[in-house]
């Protein structure tokens, strides 16, 4: 199976076009939305050794206090054929974490346990690396798209998380948007596809689309006010945000 288009890069907000971008795509990528929401509460507090798991463009770098924090990125050297390209990282075999034992403070990982087959040895690696009351903020889907086609392999529920980090003190696992930002997700997913039909034919469709669209822009408010106001059904989010601590 072929993807039809790869999900954006998520890079930092550097210069005024990458501001733009990070920042303008919450509008309409409501992952990276929540993802954002919950992280910023997070990374500011970090302090001491970080290590951030499938860093990508190591998007929330900026989010830590450089005067406190001492980043390290590692990411799998097949990256680049998913658009990342990033100088500043350790290249690992995405199993083996390739650091001592209790070396770091802090550990971000944002949407990757889903594209590793053996997810609770990566998850064993996070404890071995991380100190002793040392935090970890890891961010998981749960509908998304099928995506970076092979290598997605799954979706966790909660009780699945609380299993996979049930060696870590203290874990709390939290929704990311409900039910109603889901519904706004899908619709905008439909309509960036039937804009950028497979096959040329399917432009015939392209006028009901384009009278469609003020039915997704009322998606798109309804799913905002939805994650502003947390309203809807927490037991079909977008995804989830699991808080720890060692």
């Amino acid at each position: 199976m072929s993807e039809k288009f790869q999900p954006v890069s998520n890079t930092p907000p550097v210069g005024f076009a990458g501001t733009l971008k990070f920042y303008g795509r919450m509008l309409l990528d409501l992952q990276i939305l929540t993802i954002y929401r919950d992280i910023k509460k997070v990374l500011p507090a970090y302090t001491g050794k970080v290590l951030d798991i499938g860093c990508g463009q190591s998007p929330y770098r900026f989010l830590l206090n450089k005067e406190k924090t001492q980043y390290f990125g590692i990411d799998i050297a097949e990256a680049g054929a998913f658009g990342y390209h990033n100088p500043d990282i350790t290249a690992f075999d995405g199993r083996n974490i390739p650091f001592a034992d209790e070396t770091f403070e802090g550990v971000i990982c944002t949407e990757v346990l889903e594209h590793v087959q053996d997810y609770q040895y990566l998850v064993n690696e996070m404890y071995r690396t991380t100190k002793k009351n040392g935090a970890l903020i890891i961010t998981v889907p749960w509908s998304a798209r099928y995506h970076y086609i092979p290598y997605d392999y799954f979706r966790y529920t909660p009780s699945s998380l609380a299993t996979m980090f049930s060696r870590f003190a203290e874990v709390t696992i939290l929704p990311r948007g409900t039910d109603m930002a889901v519904i706004g997700s899908k619709m905008i997913v439909l309509f960036v596809a039937g804009f950028l039909p497979a096959k040329t034919w399917k432009y015939i469709f392209l006028p009901l689309y384009i009278i469609g669209l003020p039915f997704l822009l009322l998606a798109v408010m309804m799913a905002h006010i939805a994650i502003a106001f947390n309203i809807g059904s927490k037991e079909d989010p977008l995804g989830y945000t699991i808080v720890i601590k060692k």
